[in-house]
């Protein structure tokens, strides 16, 4: 069921009493609550006093240095035995490398400093009831691959490391949004680098005018095509793209220039690769993870967390405090959280009334879980972002007496466009278009986007490759006076400026997207024969002054620019005309109006609209010579509003296929 609008109501708790329709479940936000406090005060009763201090896996399990040398632990608790091998015992199991037991699950090995060395491999040899094999230490904080084996293994980390310089910039009133991913953020066909994005790809972001970088594929994953969802090595940094001193470079330098930084958290799941990953750590499947079928996600062929398990709270709480502190990260987007909410993952389901969100087929011990993580995250650091990646709308994901993120990323306007695509122009329902575009809970932030990585993954195509089709291929030249190229950038513009202009809280766009990258996006795989062709960034498309591209580009910039204006997403976007007959909408928001004429064919001429009284000037129009558009209007063109008996109203042209804002001047 899409989130209704509904007006508070004082009798009902706040802020998800607002919501009329929750009152019969609030019994069940009640208990959902109790919950929480109940496992909290569990977590806290024993040494660790604060979530904090109980979220420190990673201070005690893995290799760290010691005044005396090293000590290496890892919680196995069915194994039998446990062996350190590596670069130091020739990769042979000797008895002085043996790992003891300490209780608890907890196996641990203490080495003089000259057993090992930086830059040095390492796995543990693992024996369990029946049968044993090697395994790269779940804690591990650096994973690399043998090029000419193509085996991983933990390395030992460097002595020293790199000293942060920058603070975080403050947190902005919006969060706008710039989506990437290191490796394929080069224009050459290789996978990119932190230094390379670092040096060539922050400044464009910076001068793009977005405040925040949300990075993909950070976390350890073996397989490079999985686009970092199938992640092994939880407190690595995805060596294939450099080092934890490198990513943390970056991170200070974006800093440096005002960007904030937050990468994707995987929490839903877990790769199933035995030897890279936690999957069978000790032997049995279920040390992190559900045994059985409920330890199986057949959606995405991999484990899933068993978030009623102290061990795995532990694990994963202690994950979210170590990229927050160890690498000064300003927040996460949390991946998958519709499949962590249910049993059923939100497979093949629709969410078709307020019943689903309170069925058995919730997964409480997940929701205790996210709560718990969103409380830690901002308690650690109370400026940090938590965004949540869910499609089944449940209430109180983003409230502040719910579940506790900040925004909730708003999946089904992405839906709506990419639906629109397939319908002819004139057949867009205005009425439809703007509800998607507005229809949000009002007790929760969200974050609107027209695509994101998703939608141009193999077998999608991103919006303008969509709109224009093969045309892209030979008629993107300023020249071609191509009609499918003409509508596609028209309407690239257009809803761009509706989904930025009418979003609650903050607008997300993904690399290379403003300036209307073409094709798909494919990782090397067996399928493409292992080609990294469409796995990069075509950047200089949007430099060549003889292509469209960069015209797309200036109107991205110019819209951001605009939608970062102080007080901008403060304000709530007020309806002022949705004509299905003319295809146009006209709407209000932080005092700029925004008009727009979907029409394909039928430009509107003095079309009126209300207004306050006074005079009015053009801020933005799409139809500008510098955006690529036709200069159909003045560019300097102001509107002087004119009386009648219910208002004051302007009148504007309003040419097809064109988005036109307005700002009073008195």
């Amino acid at each position: 069921m899409s989130a209704v609008l509904y007006t508070r109501r004082p009798n009902l708790p706040e802020p998800l009493g607002g919501d009329p329709w929750l009152a019969p479940y609030l019994a069940e936000l009640a208990a959902r609550q109790r919950r929480v406090e109940a496992m909290e005060s569990r977590l806290t009763s024993g040494p660790a006093r604060t979530l904090a201090d109980f979220a420190s896996a990673h201070e005690f399990f893995g290799l760290h240095r010691t005044a005396d040398g090293w000590v290496f632990r890892e919680w196995a608790p069915a194994a039998t035995g446990i062996v350190l091998i590596g670069d130091f015992s020739d990769w042979k199991p000797e008895r002085r490398f043996r790992l003891r037991k300490i209780g608890n699950g907890a196996w641990e090995l203490r080495l003089a400093p000259e057993v090992l060395r930086p830059g040095m491999h390492y796995l543990i040899q693992v024996s369990w009831p029946g049968g044993g094999g090697n395994r790269v230490p779940v804690y591990a904080r650096i994973v690399d691959q043998d090029e000419r084996t193509k085996l991983f293994s933990a390395v030992v980390p460097p002595e020293g490391g790199y000293r942060f310089i920058h603070p975080s910039p403050a947190r902005p009133e919006a969060p706008l949004i710039y989506e990437a991913h290191i490796g394929m953020a080069q224009e050459e066909p290789k996978v990119g680098t932190f230094n390379e994005f670092r040096a060539r790809i922050l400044p464009r972001i910076a001068a793009s005018g977005y405040n925040t970088l949300q990075l993909m594929a950070i976390m350890g994953h073996p397989y490079y095509g999985s686009f970092g969802y199938h992640v092994a090595n939880f407190f690595a940094v995805s060596s294939r793209f450099g080092t934890p001193d490198e990513f943390k470079e970056l991170v200070d330098e974006a800093h440096r220039l005002g960007l904030r930084v937050i990468i994707d958290l995987i929490h839903s799941h877990a790769v199933k690769n035995e030897v890279e990953g936690p999957a069978r750590i000790d032997g049995t499947r279920y040390a992190y993870f559900h045994d059985g079928e409920r330890g199986l996600h057949s959606g995405w062929d991999s484990l899933c967390f068993d978030y009623g398990k102290i061990e795995v709270l532990h694990f994963l709480l202690s994950n979210c405090r170590y990229w927050l502190d160890e690498f000064h990260l300003d927040g996460f987007r949390f991946d998958g959280v519709t499949s962590m909410l249910y049993l059923h993952h939100g497979l093949n389901r629709v969410f078709s009334g307020y019943d689903d969100y309170f069925s058995e087929a919730v997964d409480n011990d997940a929701v205790t879980y996210l709560s718990l993580a969103n409380r830690l995250i901002h308690t650690l650091r109370p400026d940090a972002v938590t965004i949540a990646e869910d499609v089944s709308g449940m209430p109180g994901l983003a409230a502040a007496d719910g579940i506790g993120f900040d925004y909730r990323l708003a999946m089904g306007v992405s839906d709506m466009w990419f639906k629109l695509f397939d319908l002819p122009d004139e057949s867009w329902n205005m009425f439809y278009l703007y509800g998607e575009l507005i229809n949000r809970r009002r007790d929760e932030r969200s974050i609107s986007y027209v695509e994101c990585h998703d939608q141009a993954i193999v077998g999608g195509k991103t919006a303008m490759f969509t709109l224009a089709d093969a045309a892209m291929y030979d008629a993107m030249d300023i020249y071609s006076g191509n009609p499918a190229i003409d509508r596609a950038m028209a309407l690239h513009k257009m809803i761009r400026l509706a989904t930025a202009a009418t979003a609650g809280n903050g607008y997300l766009n993904f690399m290379g997207n403003e300036f209307g990258h073409p094709e798909w996006i494919d990782f090397p795989r067996e399928g493409n024969h292992w080609s990294l062709w469409h796995a990069r960034r075509q950047w200089s498309l949007a430099e060549a002054p003889g292509l469209r591209y960069r015209f797309l580009n200036q109107f991205d910039r110019a819209m951001i620019e605009l939608a970062g204006r102080p007080g901008f997403y403060l304000a709530v976007p007020q309806t002022v005309r949705v004509d299905n007959e003319k295809k146009v909408l006209i709407f209000e928001r932080a005092g700029y109006w925004f008009c727009f004429n979907f029409h394909p064919t039928v430009s509107c001429v003095d079309y009126e609209f209300e207004v306050p009284e006074g005079s009015f000037e053009t801020v933005l129009d799409s139809d500008s010579p510098d955006f690529g558009g036709f200069s159909l209007r003045r560019p300097d063109q102001h509107y002087f509003s004119r009386r009648l008996k219910s208002g004051s109203v302007i009148s504007c042209y309003l040419p097809c296929r064109t988005a036109l804002v307005l700002r009073k001047t008195d």
